[in-house]
């Protein structure tokens, strides 16, 4: 007789997507993926969320693309009540599931909070969040409060050597070729 090892809270979590409105009436539910190739969130499991305040582990029975979205079906939930108890909540794994990235490849988690200085010295602000353009990622950096150039929020493109001319995740840092007053 086999013991099956309850999973397992992540230790250092990672969002990897969120739970969208219930679709159907037996339990199904719309999943949007923050992967880079968006099935792909499939491949990591197991999957938790976060409900008041306690780590909650989530168990896909299926899931299947439906015309342009995914759909999931969580083990337990039958119907569309129970459903809609889990629309947005976000899918957390635990980050040392993520494969090891080539030399120049960063995930967005960390370069979160970093500092951006440009190759002048100024700096220029925390990134507090990236998007994604479709052809390139740019990072989101909350000016300093006392900004000479009164900016509050700069859009700085993730071009590699051409913008980016070096990240430090050590320090905390990256290095840009970025006018401030723009």
């Amino acid at each position: 007789m086999s013991k099956q090892l309850a999973a397992q809270p992540p230790v250092t979590p990672v969002v990897l997507g969120k739970m969208g409105s219930a679709y159907g009436i037996r339990g199904w539910l719309k999943v949007f993926s923050s992967t880079e190739d968006a099935e792909s969130i499939f491949d990591y499991q197991p999957w938790f969320i976060q409900r008041a305040g306690k780590w909650q582990h989530v168990e896909l029975e299926s899931w299947k693309r439906h015309n342009q979205d995914m759909i999931i079906k969580v083990k337990g939930i039958e119907d569309r009540d129970a459903a809609v108890l889990l629309t947005n909540c976000e899918i957390f794994v635990d980050s040392q599931q993520l494969p090891e990235l080539e030399e120049g490849d960063y995930y967005w988690k960390d370069l979160m909070g970093c500092q951006v200085i440009t190759t002048e010295g100024y700096e220029l602000g925390k990134v507090v969040d990236m998007m994604e353009t479709g052809s390139n990622d740019v990072l989101v950096v909350k000016a300093n409060l006392k900004d000479a150039f009164g900016a509050q929020e700069r859009l700085i493109p993730f071009l590699d050597e051409q913008v980016i001319k070096k990240v430090d995740l050590s320090t905390g840092t990256i290095e840009v070729d970025w006018d401030p007053g723009f």
